[in-house]
């Protein structure tokens, strides 16, 4: 389930307000002593996070338990999202049992989508926060965050500790798999988001280096919307990756009905399949729909595409 973009906070007793982390949504289906851990694109990334999945983790023992929650990386008390990018596609057991004694992750655990062979995705949210809280998880690695009533308050506080944003969820809904509901509604500080990856340019001097990406946003009748490129943040080996993985998707065809405003020729962009998508951060968007200095922050492998597909808010502005 997802979170439907809005500009305030809701107001009345039906909302339950929570923190908005900034970082990766993973299920973590647990049985006995066994946990495995998906993205949200149904990719087992147990591997990235030995530390969560370990005894001392907190999450073994209990039995048929699907959770879902997000995965962070803290500095200072503080989300990392970049420290966190580069763990969530490590494959290497070595590699990422060093990582994990380096950069710790933490699970952030806000829902229960079933629990002892039963499900409860039909249940009210706040029934299942009840039940959520009597597992009583609550370790170093695995963590319940609270939830408050009053919305325009934590909006506040989580500003001036310079968190990401609000997540409020009515408190009475379903839990509604796959869909990005109006029932929970996100409000962030900062100005960023998620965009597909459609093409790039190379250094100006330099055909075997990333200058630059083409980024996009889907819409639900079917054509992408130009959003401009973004080059700040992908100097060094974050450049080199990420450039790999565009060469892995190259097509001889531009994603857009017509070439993007102000920019090369079409022969000059190598395009890929709009694949990939990236969290970016910018200043605003101007009024031709572009990024205003936007800076690369990493790809996102718990969304697809078509999760960016906005639903509108009523009121939201």
């Amino acid at each position: 389930m997802l979170a439907t973009p809005a500009d305030t906070v809701p107001e009345g007793d039906d909302w339950l307000h929570e923190v908005k982390w900034d970082g990766m949504r993973v299920l973590a289906h647990v049985s006995g002593s066994s946990v495995r851990l998906t993205s949200r694109t149904e990719r087992d990334i147990s591997v990235a996070f030995p530390e969560l999945i370990a005894a001392d983790a907190g999450l073994q023992g209990y039995d048929d338990l699907l959770l879902d929650g997000e995965v962070v990386i803290l500095a200072d008390g503080v989300p990392s999202f970049a420290a966190l990018a580069e763990r969530f596609n490590v494959s290497d057991p070595a590699m990422a049992a060093r990582l994990a004694a380096a950069t710790p992750a933490t699970f952030l655990v806000f829902d229960v989508l079933q629990a002892m062979n039963r499900p409860t995705l039909t249940m009210p949210l706040r029934q299942r926060r009840q039940l959520l809280e009597g597992l009583e998880l609550g370790t170093r690695f695995v963590q319940v965050p609270p939830t408050f009533t009053d919305g325009a308050q934590l909006a506040e506080a989580t500003a001036a500790k310079h968190l990401e944003g609000v997540v409020s969820k009515r408190a009475g809904s379903p839990y509604r798999p796959g869909r990005r509901s109006p029932d929970w509604r996100k409000i962030v500080h900062r100005r960023t988001d998620s965009f597909v990856v459609c093409g790039w340019l190379p250094e100006r001097d330099n055909d075997l280096v990333l200058g630059s990406v083409y980024l996009a946003t889907p819409t639900p009748e079917g054509p992408l919307l130009f959003r401009g490129r973004v080059g700040s943040g992908l100097a060094g080996t974050r450049g080199a990756t990420l450039l790999s993985q565009l060469r892995e998707l190259r097509s001889a065809d531009s994603p857009f009905e017509e070439d993007p405003p102000g920019e090369p020729g079409r022969g000059a962009i190598r395009w890929v399949r709009p694949e990939l998508v990236a969290d970016v951060e910018f200043l605003g968007i101007s009024d031709g729909g572009q990024l205003r200095q936007p800076s690369w922050r990493g790809i996102r492998h718990d969304l697809r595409p078509q999760d960016l597909i906005a639903t509108e808010v009523p009121g939201s502005g």
